[in-house]
Order: C-alpha cells, then structure tokens, then sequence
C-alpha cells in the first residue's frame, strides 16, 4: 500500500476510520485486478488501471461514502446522483453495520461495466 494512503486512513477520527478501512478491504477482495491508489487526496481504485471508485467522507456529516465513477450506468435504489452527471455516491453511516451484500453488488456491477468495456 502507498505510504500517503495509509496516511489518509490513520488520519481519520472513529468510527469513521473504521468504516473507510472496512470499505477499502470489501473493494480491494472484489476482483485480484483492483489496485488502490491515491488521487485528488483520497483513496482511489483501479480495475486494470481504469478508476472506478473513490473513498471520501462528506464534509457536513463527516460519513464516509463510495463514489462510483460510472454511477451514470448503475442502476441501484440507493446510489444518489445528487447533481452530478457521470458519477453517482452511497453513502454509509459509520455508527451501524455496513450493508456489505449491497456494497458488494454495487461494485460487482460496475466491475461488470469494465469487464464488458461500456
């Protein structure tokens, strides 16, 4: 792992720390060819060097959530778009148990995007 990441992480407050480094070993067991990286200041993945998502924290409420790069694609009740037009969040509360089969299958979804060349 690249030493400025690690930073990212040990640098956040509990529980918030918690959850993003939960998120980041949920995302990374998804596929052998996801690598991280850090772009923007926050953590980034990579599908065979294509980024497709990001972990970051929203200002107000301090809660981390998943940026998915091609939202605009994915199809789940609980991806927000907000006003953005490509990518889409979901957010997660780091007081409660992370829905992991839905985090799963959002990002097996999009894996499949890449895997398919959309």
């Amino acid at each position: 792992m690249i030493p400025d990441i690690n930073t990212y992480y040990l640098n956040q407050t509990e529980p918030t720390q918690s959850c993003l480094i939960a998120l980041r070993n949920i995302i990374l067991r998804q596929d052998p060819n996801i690598t991280e990286t850090q772009k923007y200041g926050m953590p980034c993945f990579c599908y065979k060097k294509k980024i497709c998502c990001y972990l970051w924290t929203d200002k107000k409420t301090d809660h981390p959530y998943l940026l998915m790069v091609e939202g605009k694609h994915l199809v789940h009740p609980e991806l927000k778009a907000g006003n953005r037009a490509r990518m889409k969040i979901f957010s997660v509360d780091p007081n409660k148990d992370l829905p992991v089969k839905t985090i799963e299958a959002i990002l097996q979804e999009s894996l499949d995007l890449y895997r398919t060349g959309i």
